[in-house]
């Protein structure tokens, strides 16, 4: 982390300079034996056409708030460090209804019906497919981002002194979340770059900390996996080898 660095957006801004080809989100699905690798240059690609989809297609502003309905996933990932760059608010699990915007998985389109802003829904299906049949009322983003532009610039300076997130109860400011994860990282023992092992969900801050801010705050990379109740424990230890895993987060009933 750069003195410099101050928001989420800031931390991936100073990785992709730093070493843009290193591994920064590795996700695994073990319901659907998903695996999918992203580099900081990738991640940081997906990033900017999010961001400028929520921007200018959704007309989003800072300060306005996105009710983010999905899972620990890297497309959620991805949402989170968008909302940071163009200065929204993402309130994960937060109620549609008082939200300017919502973001929604498969799994909770009814509830996200509650927003009456802008409604997007990802499908949430292998290599970030589109839905087989758009759902009523929601822009399927797998649909929208592709065609956005690689390259993000705001409208209007994101002041990292003003709310950046909300989840479990308690707002974070942009500067907050960063520093927040360099005090877990330093507080848990993490070594230096860890490579980290989460199967933590995202409703909470130690789930995303561990999950997405830590490792990028200290210049690490993560492997998120979702469901891993199915995997069999021989496979389980073994992918913590194959993956070099450094760190393991607590797990989710820790």
């Amino acid at each position: 982390m750069n003195a410099t660095d101050r928001t989420p957006a800031d931390l991936l801004r100073s990785a992709l300079a730093a070493d843009p080809a290193r591994p920064l989100v590795t996700f695994y699905d073990d319901a659907t034996g998903e695996r999918v690798e992203l580099s900081v240059a990738t991640f940081a690609n997906w990033v900017a056409k999010t961001a400028n989809y929520l921007q200018g297609d959704l007309a989003a502003e800072p300060g306005d708030r996105l009710a983010l309905l999905l899972p620990a996933h890297w497309q959620t990932a991805v949402w989170l460090l968008a909302c940071s760059s163009v200065g929204v608010v993402a309130d994960v699990g937060g109620d549609p209804a008082g939200a300017d915007l919502v973001v929604s998985g498969p799994d909770t389109l009814e509830a996200a019906r509650g927003c009456s802003g802008e409604r997007v829904a990802l499908a949430l299906r292998p290599l970030g497919g589109r839905f087989p049949q758009p759902p009523a009322g929601f822009a399927d983003y797998a649909v929208e981002v592709p065609s956005q532009g690689d390259r993000f610039a705001p409208f209007a300076p994101v002041d990292p002194g003003a709310p950046a997130l909300a989840v479990g109860g308690e707002e974070l400011t942009g500067a907050g979340i960063g520093a927040r994860a360099l005090a877990d990282a330093a507080a848990a023992g993490m070594p230096e770059a860890p490579r980290i092992l989460s199967s933590l969900p995202y409703d909470t801050w130690q789930g995303l900390s561990y999950g997405l801010y830590a490792p990028l705050a200290t210049g690490g990379s993560v492997v998120l996996c979702r469901h891993p109740e199915q995997l069999a424990a021989d496979r389980a230890a073994a992918r913590e080898t194959s993956e070099k895993i450094t760190f393991g987060a607590p797990g989710p009933s820790a």
